[in-house]
């Protein structure tokens, strides 16, 4: 279960925020910037479980198709050529058409971060929201899978937007929780089943964001405060529970 714990780990925290606004999967749109192995496992899972994934990019560029793009095609494209060109017709491709239908253009890393779409995944490389370009996001939601994708700036203006960010610390913590996972079999000697790692994964990461939410409106403040306040208050559990003294006479 560890290839596609993080992708896994983020698809189970978007299905959290699903339940809390009631989507219908099948009408929310959503863009993912970066194809490898995180963003193509989320995309598989989001295909599957009926959202639109309209736009998918990599260091190369990216496509964009309104009605969606089949995403099982897409990942034998990248795998098969090590890039997303044959997504878009644009007459570059050899075999002269794309691979995942009409109505699929050519656009850039950068044109991706501001389509008009429900849930932003950027899944690539760092600071790639700034305050250069944050004002401009116009999805409502954004999931990072990448780490630190969003900079403290564009981090304030997203809240005063209403943007809802689901940080890298918990969105993308599938990969480290799947890890511990294999650590605790390997220590133990005893081995689950693919199925039961999902299950387990499940059970963490749901737990975990429903702990930061409830701090989020506890506190009136964005999820990646929350997410610290959260580990803080296991930090200073964990040290309680050792007993404070020889703890702070050394601080």
């Amino acid at each position: 279960g560890r290839e596609d714990a993080t992708g896994r780990g983020a698809y189970y925290c978007l299905k959290e925020l699903e339940r809390l606004e009631g989507w219908n999967p099948r009408e929310i749109r959503v863009a993912i910037q970066g194809f490898g192995n995180a963003g193509q496992h989320l995309a598989r899972l989001l295909h599957a479980d009926g959202y639109r994934v309209v736009a998918l990019s990599d260091s190369r560029g990216g496509a964009h198709g309104p009605e969606g793009i089949d995403i099982p095609a897409a990942i034998r494209e990248k795998n098969r050529n090590r890039s997303l060109s044959g997504l878009y017709c644009d007459g570059s491709v050899s075999n002269g058409g794309c691979c995942c239908g009409e109505g699929i253009e050519k656009i850039t890393n950068e044109e991706l971060l501001t389509l008009d779409v429900d849930v932003l995944v950027p899944a690539a490389l760092e600071n790639q929201l700034t305050a250069a370009n944050a004002d401009a996001v116009r999805a409502r939601y954004v999931l990072e899978v990448a780490n630190g994708p969003t900079t403290p700036e564009a981090d304030a203006i997203l809240f005063r937007k209403g943007v809802r960010v689901v940080p890298d610390i918990l969105a993308n913590a599938g990969g480290v929780t799947v890890s511990y996972f294999e650590w605790v079999q390997n220590r133990s000697g005893f081995y689950w089943t693919e199925a039961e790692v999902h299950d387990r994964l499940r059970g963490v990461m749901t737990a975990a964001f429903h702990a930061i939410e409830e701090r989020r409106r506890q506190h009136g403040c964005d999820m990646r405060t929350a997410a610290y306040v959260h580990a803080l208050e296991r930090l200073n559990a964990a040290v309680e529970a050792q007993g404070t003294y020889s703890y702070f006479k050394h601080a």
